[in-house]
């Protein structure tokens, strides 16, 4: 008898993976034998490094820019990927605008903003990733599954002023997954991960990153590869959904009167 072909590569598109958190989870990813098709806005370079990259670790890569402020973009996405990979199992949500503003600065366009790219973006692809799988299963694809993980922030369960319309785009999406759970159910879960602070930035010192980081029960906050492998748990894992996996090292625990950034 014929050997019985080869399965297909599971494919996920990872949002914002050009750079940072999103292109540690993109090659974690890949690492572990998927495809991954790795979405930009406007860092093309980074992107295609990220590419070469999975690539070098995985099955395929592919990058595509996509600016999530724009609804349009965000609805063709899908799509795009699906035109090159041909399937896809999966949609990692861990693109994310981070403007500063707070009570006394806040407005309208910079809520709207941060809701359309943290908030809209995400509930669009989860939408698109639930039509595919339908189509699969019509097809005859009978266990057609799928998941989409949302990363959230550990500041949801442990507020401060800052980065106010950050943050109530954040808990927007935190309360869409417990919707879209509900409602893609069965064929599509929805899992989200909160990090604590796990990367530094212009903001701050590599000495005060180091001093913040540890300000933990643990006595360290989250790290890139906890985060990805916390991901590839939500991605492996077939009973999880409509829950959110907070891998900081317990800093939700703690107050904190500022953000990180400014402390």
């Amino acid at each position: 008898m014929p050997a019985a072909p080869a399965p297909r590569p599971r494919t996920v598109l990872v949002t914002g993976a050009a750079r940072r958190l999103g292109r540690a989870i993109a090659l974690h990813l890949a690492g572990a034998g998927w495809q991954v098709a790795v979405h930009y806005r406007s860092s093309q370079q980074d992107a295609l490094d990220t590419v070469a990259a999975c690539a070098a670790l995985g099955p395929a890569s592919a990058h595509f820019a996509a600016d999530f402020e724009d609804e349009a973009a965000a609805r063709a996405l899908l799509p795009r990927v699906l035109e090159h990979f041909g399937a896809v199992d999966a949609v990692v949500n861990s693109a994310s605008l981070f403007e500063h503003d707070d009570v006394h600065t806040f407005s309208y366009p910079a809520l709207a903003r941060h809701l359309a790219s943290n908030t809209g973006a995400p509930i669009v692809l989860a939408q698109a990733l639930h039509a595919h799988l339908l189509a699969r299963a019509e097809a005859g694809e009978a266990e057609a599954q799928g998941v989409v993980v949302n990363l959230l922030d550990q500041k949801l369960w442990n507020q401060n002023p800052d980065f106010l319309s950050y943050t109530l785009s954040k808990a927007a999406l935190e309360a869409a997954g417990t919707m879209l759970a509900l409602a893609l159910a069965p064929r599509c879960r929805v899992v989200g991960v909160a990090p604590g602070l796990t990367l530094t930035s212009h903001l701050l010192s590599q000495e005060r990153f180091a001093q913040l980081h540890a300000l933990s029960p643990l006595g360290r906050s989250s790290t890139p590869e906890d985060i990805a492998s916390a991901v590839r748990f939500a991605l492996d894992n077939r009973a999880l959904t409509g829950t959110t996996l907070l891998v900081d090292g317990g800093q939700h625990l703690m107050r904190f009167e500022r953000d990180f950034s400014l402390m």
